[in-house]
């Protein structure tokens, strides 16, 4: 096992990490850039070290810097949450160049089927049913738009390197397809320095459905079950549930088989999650796979009992996986709220500041993951996540009326949040009923979509 870990990412994922660092006896090295001198990972971590100014580029997406900090704190190992350069195959090369351990499968495996366009032409090859679209990655408005005639309009254009919902547009006709095309691939140089794109045929009103799965080394792999990430905007996940209302056990049980048949035809190692696209009629399609840890994890460990990180950690270490898939259980119901430092009113627009007060709820099966504190300072340079709030129940009735108290005890004041618009989500009768798919937003909320 390892004796020391470098944590290279910030905020709340980092706490989590640390937190379970700290139950396997594994000393933390934190790192933080100028602006996150006072975050709560970097009190928490056994050390800490800043590697550059407030711009990511020049800390948390400076591989030199971290590799350097790496060697200078003599880690073993680097664990790089979501986000940053969690699913970037330079930087995991380089682990491997500096005989780092990177917590996360190979820089080959994360090229792979980190790479969207690349995963798409993998599953093909597998045999793993695909949304319609095209098998190569295009380049140039020119050669996106003869795809795009031969696909069929409507068609979703993504980033090759893409995820949380950046380098993404829907084009609806050849009229605003340059347009569209043009945003989402300078989006996606700016985030993920990668002008690489692929066209899908966008399918109306799906569901947005994923699998959790966990792989060892020694080829055994295993799916956690499903989680429900249809409430979205802009393509960013807002709520997150385990299990989904629409998904039957025996369509779980074929979708999980096809996630593990996916894992399986690449080698897959350690945490990843399978996405598919559901369409009204049942019919799944997978959409792309994320190399790396989720956001939305805790509804997973909520509902299956297990630790996914120290999982990650062990399987990192060389370790078989904890569990056979007979030994999964999937128990209760669980939902996640992202709690942001946004204005919903105004377009969702950051919210920056100081916190000056703080209160979180607790009581039976309410988990609350978050790096904020009184007087934490949110800076205006990353991410507007403060905070997963989690419950779980013995079924979905009990979990959402759980996450309705949750959320009205939350309080966090000096800026402006999200916590009243989720409230709103969780009274709608249309999320009551279970009946979501990934324009729940704009249908029942367009006031919060102009």
């Amino acid at each position: 096992m390892f004796d020391k870990i470098l944590i290279a990412n910030r905020g709340e994922i980092a706490v989590r990490i640390i937190r379970a660092c700290r139950e396997m006896g594994i000393k933390t090295v934190a790192v933080y850039s100028e602006a996150d001198r006072d975050c709560l990972h970097t009190l928490l971590a056994d050390e800490a070290i800043c590697i550059g100014p407030a711009p990511s580029g020049q800390s948390y997406l400076n591989m030199e810097r971290i590799l350097a900090a790496t060697v200078a704190m003599k880690a073993e190992a680097i664990h790089p949450g979501f986000g940053f350069l969690s699913e970037n195959t330079r930087f995991a090369e380089l682990c491997e160049k500096c005989s780092i351990a990177f917590i996360g499968p190979s820089s080959s495996l994360i090229n792979r089927m980190g790479n969207k366009s690349e995963a798409r032409k993998t599953m093909m090859e597998a045999g793993v049913p695909v949304v319609p679209g095209g098998k190569e990655p295009v380049h140039t408005a020119e050669e996106a738009l003869k795809l795009a005639k031969y696909i069929g309009f409507p068609v979703m254009i993504k980033a090759s390197s893409g995820g949380g919902g950046k380098g993404m547009r829907i084009s609806y006709g050849e009229e605003d397809f340059e347009t569209n095309f043009q945003n989402a691939q300078m989006e996606s140089i700016k985030g993920f320095s990668d002008d690489t794109m692929y066209l899908e045929k966008y399918i109306e009103k799906p569901r947005h459905i994923e699998f959790q799965i966990m792989a060892d080394k020694y080829g055994n792999v295993v799916h956690l079950g499903e989680r429900d990430c249809s409430i979205q905007r802009r393509h960013q996940k807002v709520l997150e549930e385990s299990p989904s209302a629409a998904i039957s056990e025996e369509l779980r049980q074929r979708m999980g088989e096809t996630a593990v048949k996916a894992a399986k035809a690449v080698g897959y190692e350690n945490a990843g999650t399978i996405e598919f696209l559901l369409d009204k009629d049942k019919n799944f399609y997978f959409m792309e796979m994320n190399t790396r840890i989720q956001v939305e994890h805790p509804v997973t460990e909520m509902v299956s009992g297990l630790d996914l990180i120290k999982e990650q950690i062990r399987v990192a270490a060389g370790e078989r996986l904890s569990v056979t898939q007979d030994q999964v259980c999937l128990r209760g119901h669980a939902i996640e709220c992202r709690i942001n430092a946004e204005n919903p009113s105004r377009n969702f627009m950051p919210c920056p500041g100081v916190i000056t007060n703080v209160h979180t709820p607790g009581g039976n099966g309410v988990r609350v993951d978050t790096h904020i504190y009184n007087d934490y300072k949110v800076p205006a340079n990353y991410d507007s996540m403060l905070m997963k709030l989690i419950v779980h129940g013995r079924d979905r009735q009990e979990a959402i009326a759980k996450m309705r108290s949750a959320l009205g005890e939350l309080i966090i004041e000096g800026i402006d949040t999200n916590l009243d618009f989720q409230f709103e989500i969780l009274c709608h009768p249309a999320y009551e009923d279970g009946d979501t798919d990934t324009h729940f937003i704009p249908t029942y909320f367009p006031e919060y979509c102009k």
